[in-house]
C-alpha cells in the first residue's frame, strides 16, 4: 500500500455500512478458503524476503523471486499466465496476470493485489496478505471443479509502492476492446492487520453493487463493516479511471483505531491498525489470522458468485460511467485537447487520486480545451453529465466576469453550452455539478470543457471525476 494511503487524516470513514442482505450476485455457495494454505503462502513470502536482503521491493531480487513463485503456482494449477515486465525508476518490475481458460471471454471478472513491498521490510501484511489471499482463492477455484459463466482473471501488481505503476501499466496497455470486457475489478490491499478493522471501499459509484455484496457477506458472518473512501489510492484506481466497477476490502494501516471501533471489532483503541506499516517489522509476526481468515473467505465469496453473474442482459443495475479515464488517473489517455491540461501537479488538489484537469490559471489571455467522445444509448430514459469542479481566482471583483470555463456538448457541427462557470463562482473545495444530456440519446457526441482567461489575474478551473451515466 502506498505511503499516505489511509493515513491519519487521510482515512475518510463515511459511515457504518449497514446493507440488507439480498444483493448477492448469484446463488452460488460461498467457499471456505483455507487460512492454513494462505498462511503458508505468507511464510513463503517471508522466506523469499529473508533470502533476498530482507525485502521484496521493486527492482530487487526479492520481488522477482516473489513474482516467479506466484506464477509457478498458478501455472501448475492450470492457469494461462503472463509475466508482464515494465520499467520503473527502481529497475524492472513485473505484473503476474493469470486467466482461468474457461467461461465467456467477453465478460471478465478480475481480482488483484499488489505483490511488492517497500524497501525497508518484507511487506507481509502490506501486501503479502492480499496477494496470498488472492493466490489461494485462485488455486482453490482451479481445484473446485466449478464451471464459470464468466472469464476469471487475477492480477498481482508490481511497483504499487512507487505510485501504482504496475496496475496503470496493465490497464494502459490493454486495447480498448479488451478494457470494455472487464465487468468488475476487486482489490485487496492489507487484509491481516494485527489490530484489524473491517473496511469496504466506497469510492466508485459504478461498483456500489459489489460494495454492497461485500457488506452483506460480512453482515451474514456477524462482522460489522465501515465504508472507507480510498480516493483512488490503491490498484483499483486505474480500473476506476476507466469507469469499470471496482470494490475491495482493507483492514487498516497506520491510522488509529477508535474506542467505538475497538468495541465492535476488538483489538486496542488508541493504537494503529498496523504499527509496522511500511517498517522492517512488517514480518510474518505482524498478521492477525482471524482477520486474514474472514477476509479471504470474503474474496472467495465474491469470486465464486461473480464468476456466475449473468451480464448478458446489459450493464449492472447500478449503471456505469460511459466515459473512459474519467478521473484522469491514466493521464491524457482517451482525452483530446490542450497539452498539459491533465496534470498531477500538487499546486492544486485532485478530487480523487492524483490527477485532474486544470484549465487556465495562466494570468494572461489564453484558451484551453479538453474533450472526449461518448456514445449515449438510444434506450436511455435518463442521461446525466456530472463533474467535480474547484475554482480559485486572483480576481477581486464580485460582479464582473473575466474568466470562464464552459461545459459543452459537440454534436456534429453544433456546439451547445450546457453551463458556464466563472471567477464569480470561486470555491475553496470541490463542488459537484450535474447536467441533463438526455437530448443526445442515440448519438455519439463530444463532452468538452472550454476555458478562457483574460489578460491578467489568474483563475484556475480544476475539474475531476467526470461521469456520463444513463438509466
Amino acid at each position: 500500500m502506498r505511503k499516505s494511503l489511509y493515513s491519519g487524516a487521510g482515512i475518510v470513514v463515511l459511515a457504518a455500512a449497514v446493507i440488507a442482505p439480498g444483493n448477492v450476485a448469484g446463488a452460488v455457495e460461498s467457499p471456505d478458503i483455507s487460512v492454513t494454505n494462505t498462511k503458508a503462502h505468507l511464510d513463503q513470502f517471508q522466506s523469499i524476503a529473508t533470502n533476498n536482503g530482507g525485502n521484496r521491493y521493486t527492482g530487487r531480487p526479492g520481488y522477482k523471486a516473489s513474482a516467479d513463485w506466484v506464477k509457478a503456482r498458478l501455472d501448475a494449477a492450470g492457469y494461462t499466465t503472463t509475466l508482464q515486465s515494465f520499467s520503473t525508476s527502481a529497475g524492472t518490475s513485473y505484473n503476474v496476470i493469470a486467466e482461468w481458460p474457461h467461461g465467456d471471454a467477453n465478460h471478465v471478472v478480475m481480482a488483484g493485489s499488489h505483490l511488492d513491498s517497500v524497501s525497508s521490510g518484507p511487506g507481509i501484511n502490506d501486501n503479502g496478505s492480499g496477494s496470498a489471499g488472492v493466490l489461494e482463492t485462485a488455486l482453490a477455484y482451479a481445484a473446485s471443479g466449478q464451471t464459470p459463466r464468466n472469464r476469471l482473471r487475477f492480477g498481482f501488481w508490481g511497483a504499487e509502492e512507487l505510485g501504482l505503476l504496475g496496475s496503470k501499466y496493465y490497464v494502459n496497455n490493454l486495447p480498448v476492446a479488451e478494457r470494455a470486457k472487464i465487468e468488475l475489478y476487486l482489490n485487496f490491499d492489507m487484509i491481516a492487520s494485527p489490530n484489524p478493522g473491517y473496511f469496504v471501499y466506497d469510492d466508485n459509484p459504478a461498483g456500489n453493487g459489489a460494495r454492497d455484496d461485500l457488506v452483506s457477506y460480512f453482515a451474514g458472518k456477524n462482522v460489522q463493516t465501515e465504508f472507507v473512501d480510498v480516493q483512488g489510492r490503491s490498484d483499483h484506481a486505474a480500473f476506476r479511471s476507466l469507469g469499470i466497477p471496482t470494490a475491495g476490502t482493507f483492514s487498516g494501516a497506520e491510522g488509529t483505531k477508535t474506542s467505538a471501533q475497538a468495541a465492535k471489532w476488538g483489538g486496542t483503541a488508541g493504537q494503529a491498525f498496523d504499527r509496522c506499516y511500511h517498517r522492517s517489522c512488517d514480518t510474518i509476526s505482524n498478521i492477525d489470522l482471524t482477520s486474514l481468515d474472514r477476509q479471504i473467505d470474503a474474496i472467495g465469496h465474491m469470486v465464486w458468485n461473480y464468476a456466475q453473474k449473468d451480464y448478458s442482459e446489459g450493464p449492472p443495475p447500478t449503471g456505469g460511467n460511459l466515459l473512459q479515464n474519467p478521473g484522469f488517473e491514466s493521464g491524457a489517455v482517451n482525452w483530446t485537447g490542450t497539452t498539459g491540461v491533465i496534470t498531477n501537479s500538487t499546486s492544486r488538489p485532485a478530487h480523487g487520486g492524483s490527477y485532474k484537469a486544470w484549465l487556465q490559471g495562466n494570468g494572461r489571455t489564453t484558451t484551453e480545451n479538453l474533450g472526449q467522445a461518448v456514445a449515449i444509448p438510444s434506450t436511455a430514459t435518463a442521461a446525466s453529465l456530472s463533474l467535480w469542479i474547484r475554482i480559485d481566482t486572483a480576481e477581486t471583483t464580485t460582479s464582473t466576469v473575466y474568466d470562464t470555463v464552459k461545459v459543452q456538448i459537440v454534436d456534429g457541427s453544433t456546439t451547445t453550452t450546457l453551463a458556464t462557470y466563472s471567477n464569480l463562482n470561486k470555491n475553496s473545495s470541490y463542488v459537484q455539478k450535474t447536467l441533463n444530456v438526455l437530448a443526445y440519446k442515440g448519438k455519439t457526441v463530444t463532452v468538452r470543457f472550454l476555458g478562457q482567461e483574460d489578460s491578467s489575474l489568474q483563475t484556475s478551473f480544476v475539474i475531476d471525476d467526470v461521469a456520463v451515466t444513463t438509466s
